[in-house]
């Protein structure tokens, strides 16, 4: 079977040639046209139109192309459900639907920058497609703090800071929550409580409400804020990244939100924090 869409394909196009050829057609035909030649080739051709407004095959609502081939072909696969929300944060700028959105997009524009020839790049993509399925269907529980080294560090300054000091054991939730924020301790701490109620599959209003009983009696804004703060304090006692580099490794917009929470958190501005720091130390090599 044929199937045509349009050229220079990124994201949704390359998934769902991808979707086709692993799960419904293994022998199908990807053909890409100019925009304002699809509708007509495909009737030469007898091709399927695809991603293109006003046919079957194409986006409705919030969820993409990706996400109607699934539909349609009842496809019914957990693994694949993780990739479509992927894809289609990727594809609709919406990275709140899954962490990886911002990744893939990244990923497939530099591609389709650095390579002009749709069907080099659709090989590319399928093979970057089957990556990340596997990681769906095998992958998708392991933290990334397993991996090395440097994670482990930061494992071990995140159960420094994180450890339930109640004797009231905590619920499962709580213990998968503190695991998500875990592995997220090494990127910007970009989780909001939508994608962790999403994730552990639990109301956000109650959430919401339990949470400061597991989490030293903050709710989720200030914890993460708090958690923010905390790597800061300990990459300025640790490294020589400047004010700038660590505001945006603990995820905050700019260096005066950063200098803002800082001092509302620790009576001090990083600055002073950073230099009684650095003065500590030569102390205590002296």
């Amino acid at each position: 079977m044929k199937w045509i869409t349009r050229e220079r394909p990124k994201i949704d196009r390359i998934a769902c040639p991808w979707l086709i050829k692993r799960f419904i057609d293994a022998d199908a035909e990807i053909i890409f046209v100019p925009f304002d030649q699809v509708l007509i080739k495909a009737g030469e051709l007898n091709a399927t139109p695809f991603d293109l407004p006003g046919v079957e095959y194409t986006h409705y609502d919030d969820h993409c192309t990706f996400d109607y081939f699934i539909k349609k072909h009842q496809l019914k696969d957990a693994a694949l459900d993780r990739v479509a929300a992927i894809v289609r944060g990727a594809d609709t700028d919406r990275h709140d639907f899954a962490p990886q959105a911002a990744g893939l997009e990244a990923i497939f524009s530099g591609l389709a920058y650095n390579i002009k020839n749709d069907q080099e790049l659709l090989n590319l993509g399928m093979t970057i497609y089957d990556g990340l399925y596997s990681w769906a269907k095998h992958l998708h529980q392991l933290k990334h703090t397993q991996a090395g080294p440097v994670e482990q560090m930061l494992l071990e300054v995140y159960h420094k800071y994180i450890k339930d000091t109640k004797s009231k054991k905590a619920p499962e939730w709580a213990k998968e929550l503190k695991e998500m924020i875990q592995d997220q301790l090494d990127t910007n701490m970009a989780l909001s409580l939508q994608q962790v109620s999403d994730e552990l599959e639990i109301n956000p209003t109650y959430l919401s409400r339990e949470f400061s009983k597991y989490f030293e009696n903050l709710s989720f804004g200030e914890y993460i804020r708090k958690m923010r703060i905390e790597k800061a304090m300990h990459l300025m006692g640790s490294t020589d990244y400047s004010l700038t580099e660590i505001s945006y490794l603990t995820g905050f917009s700019d260096q005066s939100h950063f200098t803002r929470i800082f001092k509302k958190q620790t009576g001090q501005t990083p600055t002073l924090y950073k230099k009684n720091s650095e003065k500590s130390k030569k102390d205590t090599n002296s």
